[in-house]
């Protein structure tokens, strides 16, 4: 994952982390589990870097918006994070990458409440400030998107900081879509070959917004697309572990198939590692008969079709 350009290649990839025999006998992580691969620069620094050119005259000019870049995002694939930075840069939008601290939702998976609530005050405090200043702030992987416009206002509900933000965030997808309903997005897109199966998170459903990653991605001229919404399998880090890797590639196998089945040259989730997960899983159905590309985001294509890459 990681540093690789818009997308990671052909599907199947074998875990390449060294001793994972050690891991899974002292950190209870399975061997054949692959795990995503760390950026050997962050997000933040990328985008300081490199930061895409604004076109100024296009539609959503009037829009701020600040990147959270999330852990997934800024540590590990930040191919995601530049594709929206120049998808967002493209239409006007200027725009902002941010990182203060995790979302909290592994510890929420652990039933540590203190310790995603200190998450909340932590993040909620840093884009105060933005908010103030007119920004709306876009979470590119849905389960960060999910705590902070649902989970943390449940947890902590009499924090206005925290409640201010929920109201003032928006998943990636989300936001793409809605300036394309009310501005409307920048000409210049081209068709995207071969057709995409879409893969509809959970975290992503939990958000009760409608499909937004394929309303997004038939934004893209010519596009096809195919939905699937079965689980993937994954629930988070329970799926990495040893005595639950199998089980979970087992609960994904029916989206793993039809994903497979769909006959579309890219599959996309939104979801990292549910998108990681269903690539191993298309790998096992499909052995050695050709595989899709997966690509880290339903953005990164269209990315693609602009013909930005922000790298």
């Amino acid at each position: 994952m990681g540093d690789a350009d818009f997308g990671r290649g052909q599907l199947g990839d074998a875990p390449r982390q060294p001793l994972r025999g050690l891991e899974e006998k002292y950190a209870g992580i399975d061997k054949g589990a692959e795990l995503p691969e760390y950026a050997s620069q962050t997000l933040e620094a990328k985008a300081k870097a490199n930061p895409p050119a604004r076109d100024e005259a296009a539609p959503a000019k009037a829009r701020k918006a600040v990147l959270y870049a999330t852990c997934y995002g800024d540590y590990n694939d930040t191919s995601i994070g530049m594709a929206a930075l120049a998808v967002l840069a493209k239409n006007g939008v200027e725009t902002k990458v941010v990182h203060p601290h995790c979302c909290g939702m592994p510890k929420l998976e652990q039933g540590l409440l203190g310790e995603v609530a200190e998450a909340a005050r932590k993040v909620a405090a840093a884009f105060a400030p933005y908010i103030d200043e007119g920004y709306d702030i876009v979470a590119p992987v849905p389960s960060c998107a999910l705590m902070l416009k649902f989970e943390w206002p449940l947890i902590l509900p009499n924090d206005a900081s925290v409640k201010r933000l929920a109201e003032a965030t928006f998943d990636l997808s989300e936001y793409v879509v809605d300036i394309a309903r009310k501005e409307g997005l920048a000409d210049g897109m081209a068709p995207i070959e071969g057709g995409v199966a879409f893969h509809m998170s959970c975290h992503s459903r939990a958000q009760n917004f409608g499909q937004k990653g394929a309303e997004l991605l038939k934004l893209i001229p010519q596009a096809d697309v195919a939905v699937v919404e079965r689980c993937s399998g994954h629930g988070g880090a329970w799926g990495y572990k040893k005595g639950n890797f199998e089980t979970a590639m087992k609960v994904g196998k029916p989206a793993m198939r039809q994903l497979d089945t769909a006959g579309k040259k890219h599959v996309v989730s939104e979801c990292p590692l549910a998108g990681i997960h269903l690539e191993q899983g298309i790998a096992r159905l499909a052995g050695d008969a050709p595989k899709p590309e997966r690509v880290g985001h339903p953005i990164v294509l269209m990315a693609r079709a602009y013909g930005v890459t922000g790298e």
